[in-house]
């Protein structure tokens, strides 16, 4: 995962990184909402779920503490985080912001 990481996060499109953990319960309740969002943006916006207990390199490296952890990057460039669930209409907010 680390090897192609570089490659998605340094597209153009923004690409929300979800930082998730199967037994997480916010995350399980975020999942819909992610699905609404790409739902919604369409190919404005690249979603990549990554589960913490499989990727802890990748998890260390962006020090994710807590799951969920969101990550909105373009070009490389990570341009906002937060952990914990947002509704759908604050994340394309943000996510619109960004772009």
């Amino acid at each position: 995962m680390k090897s192609n990481f570089k490659s998605i996060i340094n597209s153009e499109t923004p690409v929300l990184i979800d930082f998730y953990a199967d037994w997480c319960g916010p995350c399980k309740s975020l999942a819909p909402i992610l699905k609404q969002v790409k739902d919604e943006l369409g190919d404005t916006i690249k979603i990549v779920k990554i589960d913490v207990d499989k990727n802890q390199p990748l998890a260390a490296q962006y020090q994710v503490r807590g799951v969920p952890t969101m990550l909105l990057f373009k070009q490389g460039k990570q341009l906002w985080r937060q952990s914990g669930v947002l509704q759908k209409n604050d994340l394309i907010k943000v996510i619109n912001q960004h772009s």
